[in-house]
């Protein structure tokens, strides 16, 4: 099964109903397939082995990402935000590649060898004729290339095969299974598999996609209003960020009805308040990664009601990213490859039709299909997953095993203390030593006092050794810790 025929149903099945909202006017899906059949065709003869797409959320996204598939090449949305030396040298790594880049940021990529630019502005003019009789190229079965986050070293080009998307989108959403009044706010950027897989399941889903050019928490409040978005997805930062915006102007989203977030740890006093803000939401908390094609578990809408009544079992499980989604196997094993027992920490292993686990020249699962994550975590008595950071960060002090999120969590609860990163730093005498990097709520708390409140709720071993106070912790645009930043000011004094 390959991504076009997602958009071929919906364009037949209800061709005028709005598929792409927002600033630049809106697309039914049947000119959304014409569109992206127009670019494939004009893709005949090409040399291109890639389709790539530099700039902000635009019509031209869905018409560059069903056109590549309809003409048999993988796209590749890249990230505008890193340092043009990066950037090049990713887009070095397509070529030969076309890619449709805004107007404001082609000359970033000009004169790399094999790189074709066609401006976002062209691609539109190019496809206003429909191509009559057009006919799909199956060609390469890899659909979607992104590059990873990079914020642990030099970014990973992880191959989605169309089997890997689709799968996810037919366990994910039901086929025009949305009502006619329902849209969905993406605000996520391009080179986010969150942005990639809500293309896809709103499309299937018969669901109007408004678009936000980039995130801006008033631009967000705003477009919710005006295009009366009924479902939306933000990372935690972001949910973060629109709660202030709600709270100061006094404002309320009349017409949501869902909100999904993911992408990052979520502090619980921010889920917390946005139940508060918010109380006719149905919420969801996804966790998942761009080698799984997004969503692995799900914490639902049922579950974030329970802890709206304050039940104490039901707050704790706000902690968690909740139990798998059909289709997908989870384990949690030791380093020697055992299976653990509930409430036993280790990495999370996954499986499933929608876990590609595949880099470009590398194949990343094991001979049973299962891939690392490099994600620690443990389940619950009842099967919910419970994240306790990346594999990498574990801090090793004295020969013990010691996770950052659950020092993090603990240092969360203290009343001031607004976020809280923690890391592990050389140290001759232990091998490492727990640094905390501590974002203050109101009057900076003394150094001693955050430590008595670790070594009170765990022990004294997982107490910071150093506590540093800043104005906010350095985070991407997709809502991940940069940890390596706060490692890197550390080690410069």
């Amino acid at each position: 099964m390959r991504i076009p025929l997602l958009l071929e149903l919906a364009a037949e099945a209800v061709p005028d109903r709005i598929a792409i909202d927002g600033s630049e006017g809106a697309l039914s899906y049947a000119a959304l397939q014409a569109r992206a059949q127009a670019f494939a065709a004009s893709l005949a003869g090409s040399p291109a082995a890639h389709i790539g797409y530099l700039g902000v959320n635009a019509p031209a996204l869905p018409v560059a990402l069903f056109g590549a598939a309809l003409a048999g090449l993988p796209f590749c949305p890249l990230n505008y935000r890193l340092p043009d030396e990066t950037l090049r040298r990713l887009a070095a790594r397509l070529a030969p590649a076309l890619i449709v880049a805004d107007e404001a940021m082609a000359d970033r990529l000009a004169g790399i060898h094999g790189i074709e630019i066609l401006p976002r502005d062209a691609l539109w003019r190019l496809t206003e004729t429909p191509a009559d009789g057009f006919v799909p190229v199956e060609g390469s079965d890899i659909a979607v290339l992104l590059f990873t986050s990079g914020t642990s070293g030099e970014p990973k080009a992880a191959l989605l095969r169309h089997e890997n998307l689709t799968s996810y989108v037919f366990q994910t959403v039901e086929f025009l299974g949305a009502d006619e009044d329902e849209a969905a706010l993406v605000s996520v950027p391009p080179y986010h598999v969150a942005a990639v897989s809500a293309l896809l399941t709103s499309v299937y889903n018969g669901r109007r996609i408004v678009q936000l050019e980039s995130f801006q928490p008033e631009a967000w409040v705003d477009s919710a209003r005006r295009f009366a978005v009924t479902h939306a997805m933000l990372v935690p930062t972001m949910l973060g960020r629109v709660l202030d915006v709600l709270e100061t102007a006094q404002a309320t989203l009349p017409s949501l009805r869902a909100l999904a977030y993911g992408g990052g740890r979520m502090p619980l006093p921010v889920i917390r308040r946005a139940l508060d803000l918010l109380p006719g939401v149905a919420f969801t908390n996804a966790y998942g990664l761009t080698e799984t094609s997004s969503t692995l578990s799900i914490l639902g809408p049922e579950d974030h009601d329970a802890a709206r009544s304050g039940e104490e079992e039901s707050l704790r499980r706000l902690g968690s990213v909740g139990r798998p989604v059909p289709g997908v196997a989870v384990e949690i094993r030791d380093p020697d490859g055992r299976v653990l027992a509930a409430g036993e920490p280790g990495e999370i292993w996954v499986r499933g039709e929608q876990v590609s686990g595949e880099y470009v020249g590398r194949k990343a699962t094991d001979d049973a299909g299962w891939f690392p994550t490099r994600d620690l975590g443990w389940f619950d008595e009842a099967g919910y997953l419970f994240i306790d950071g990346r594999l990498d960060d574990v801090i090793v002090r004295g020969g013990e095993n010691i996770s950052p999120g659950e020092i993090e969590d603990v240092l969360r609860q203290h009343p001031a203390v607004a976020d809280v990163a923690v890391i592990g730093a050389p140290d001759q005498e232990w091998g490492e030593r727990i640094v905390a990097f501590a974002v203050a709520q109101g009057t900076i708390p003394a150094e001693a006092e955050l430590q008595d409140w670790v070594r009170t709720r765990l022990r004294s071993t997982k107490a910071p050794q150093q506590i540093f106070f800043r104005d906010m912790l350095p985070y991407n645009e997709t809502g991940k810790l940069l940890r390596r930043t706060l490692r890197d000011e550390l080690a410069a004094g």
